[in-house]
């Protein structure tokens, strides 16, 4: 088992909700060796200072979550994804200790093949299912090259995340007003949800 840290200590001694749950995926991941380091204020567990699940507390359930989850061949059928953009990540829900104790030697297996994923150097392909470009940020891009610019240096999830918002609205003044009032903050090289 690998060592706990003091800071996911008092997360889980300071959980709502969903303690007892929280403690027992924690035990399952610890047990196969992986780091385990508060980041994004939750509980992540890494191998070899790479990234493979993070735990915590929503207010319906707990989660175990995968970070490159899509890339598991789940057998078993139980990843979902956490919404209906995400690419990469899979969790597993969860609402009671017995629910992780019925099906502990497959989350145990799930994390042996994540850690694999990991020391393959196996990636997910998000170019693969690429969103397209709405029609008004094309046009705003080909009249002014700055913005194209700023845009395009933009990591790949903030462009996903303003092509999102800019092809949400129904009508195109509504896509183009969007598109406006993110123009300054593209140009600052910051992303959608960045202050």
């Amino acid at each position: 088992m690998s060592k706990t840290n003091p800071k996911v200590d008092e997360f889980l001694n300071n959980a709502e909700r969903w303690g007892k749950e929280l403690k027992k995926l924690r035990t399952i991941l610890l047990d196969a060796g992986l780091t385990e380091e508060l980041k994004w204020s939750s509980p992540c567990y890494s191998f070899q200072k790479k990234n493979i699940a993070i735990i915590g507390e929503l207010k319906e359930y707990c989660v175990l979550s995968f970070f490159k989850g899509a890339l598991l061949k789940d057998p078993k059928g139980i990843l979902q994804k956490p919404g209906e953009n995400t690419r990469s990540a899979k969790i597993i829900p969860f609402t009671s200790v017995s629910e992780i104790n019925k099906i502990e030697p497959v989350i145990k297996s799930y994390i042996q093949e994540a850690i694999e994923v990991e020391k393959s150097g196996l990636k997910v392909d998000f170019k693969k299912d690429r969103n397209p470009i709405p029609e008004e940020l094309q046009k705003k891009m080909d009249k002014e090259p700055k913005f194209k610019k700023a845009f395009e240096a933009l990591t790949p999830g903030r462009q996903r995340g303003y092509i999102l918002h800019f092809s949400a609205p129904k009508q195109s003044l509504t896509r183009e007003s969007r598109i406006e009032k993110c123009k300054e903050k593209i140009l600052k090289g910051k992303g959608l949800n960045d202050w």
